[in-house]
């Protein structure tokens, strides 16, 4: 990922640097646990903790010559080493140590993602609890349909990111495992135990059977909870951008002091962010189908899923982790106007209370048929001539027959609608 795009954590985590320290963490727990078990010197094992040491521009000289990144990354370690290096990496394969990096740094990532959803789930939150009873109208198919409030909206918003919360904490749960069991999985080289002392010594789980490599479906799941949590924050940036639109604007992204939103038209203020979230889910969406590409391989292991992943895993991590922080603070600071929702919510003449008259008509005793007959031929003049439903509505002979001015009045009154928010608050402990 670019480095516009990239917060400092977690791209410190998917540095080259960092995945080699992870490989070097796997291969000197691995040497603790041959130590331990009397298969290597323990004054062999404590040298390599001591010496293991590595660099960067080392290893891509080597790999210039051997073609192959962990023999180059070994033989690195080996030079400071010494002769205690003959046991480093004794009865394994690179996919054992290079898997088992990988997964300790997916799962660092889902603890990063985790904690940027939680707090954006906090804000939103709050927000919704500060707009609960601000009333909007709510909107299907892109046309008014019945009156809501802002604070719904949001924490509806909030309610998906507990699910993606849900979903990253399973992911986390996946890819929290380990391989050390050689070259087909059959452990032909180590004692299974090994696996185990440096599964607990890392904190992850032994899988139960793998081939030469963790079975790829672990790291698919990883990545599309990633690109489904995208799609919630595209999905909310993209209400965002709606709700700026000129013709609109109930609510716009916070523009601050000296910020220029074109450089041709001075009074342009653009949801130039949510955009930009937008974008970025389809990044990861695309990298979702990658990762599911991933899951077959040839026999026991072949290569293809290896080049895919160095960019697919920190490019989804990234991505989610930096959109996350960017939404959270535009929900934050959210401009928001309410005279502006009532007003629309107004627009179009009292023909978002259609269905209130269609059921008092039916309370009546008339068919459900004949009353909508009545109630739209109403609501089409409005669309189509411009006059006022309410006024046609009491004007109607069929309606006026069963609803005295009255029950028509309670009609037009929208908190009726909005009569259970409460209720539907207190479901989320608000």
């Amino acid at each position: 990922m670019i480095e516009r795009y990239t917060k400092p954590e977690m791209g410190h985590l998917w540095s080259i640097e960092n995945e080699w320290q992870q490989i070097l963490n796997v291969e000197m727990a691995a040497c603790d646990a041959m130590a331990e078990l009397g298969e290597i010197p323990k004054e062999a094992a404590k040298n390599i903790r001591a010496k293991a040491k590595f660099d960067v521009n080392r290893i891509h000289e080597i790999e210039s010559v051997t073609h192959h990144d962990i023999i180059a990354f070994l033989t690195n370690v080996a030079e400071n080493v010494g002769d205690d290096s003959k046991y480093i990496h004794k009865g394994l394969t690179s996919s054992d140590v290079k898997d088992t990096a990988y997964c300790m740094m997916m799962r660092d990532a889902c603890t990063i993602i985790l904690d940027d959803l939680k707090k954006f789930r906090e804000v939103l939150r709050r927000r919704a609890k500060e707009f609960k009873h601000t009333p909007c109208i709510g909107r299907t198919h892109g046309i008014h349909a019945e009156p809501m409030t802002f604070g719904l909206k949001l924490l509806l918003w909030s309610a998906e990111i507990e699910r993606d919360i849900e979903r990253m904490e399973h992911a986390k749960k996946i890819v929290s495992v380990c391989k050390l069991s050689g070259a087909v999985g059959t452990y032909s080289n180590i004692d299974p135990k090994i696996e185990q002392m440096v599964g607990k010594k890392l904190g992850l789980t032994p899988v139960r059977l793998a081939t030469q490599v963790i079975q790829r479906d672990r790291h698919a799941e990883f990545v599309t909870s990633i690109a489904i949590c995208s799609s919630t924050l595209e999905k909310i940036a993209t209400e965002v951008r709606n709700l700026q639109r000129t013709d609109i604007r109930e609510a716009e992204e916070y523009f601050s002091p000296g910020q220029k939103g074109s450089s041709a038209m001075p009074h342009k203020r653009n949801p130039i962010n949510c955009e930009r979230i937008s974008g970025m889910a389809r990044l990861n969406r695309g990298n979702a189908v990658a990762a599911l590409e991933d899951i077959t391989l040839w026999h026991e292991r072949d290569i293809s899923h290896s080049s895919v992943e160095r960019v697919i895993l920190p490019d989804s991590s990234i991505n989610l982790d930096y959109c996350t922080q960017k939404l959270t603070d535009i929900i934050d600071k959210l401009l928001v106007y309410p005279d502006k929702m009532l007003h629309d919510m107004n627009r179009t003449g009292g023909l978002i209370y259609s269905q209130r008259i269609l059921l008092s008509v039916v309370d009546k005793g008339v068919l459900r048929e004949d009353a909508y007959k009545w109630v739209q031929r109403n609501a089409m003049k409005r669309w189509m001539e411009g006059q006022d439903f309410r006024t046609s509505v009491e004007q109607d002979p069929d309606i006026t027959k069963y609803l005295t001015k009255e029950e028509i009045d309670d009609c037009f009154d929208y908190k009726y609608f909005l009569r259970h928010v409460d209720m539907i608050f207190e479901r989320f402990g608000l």
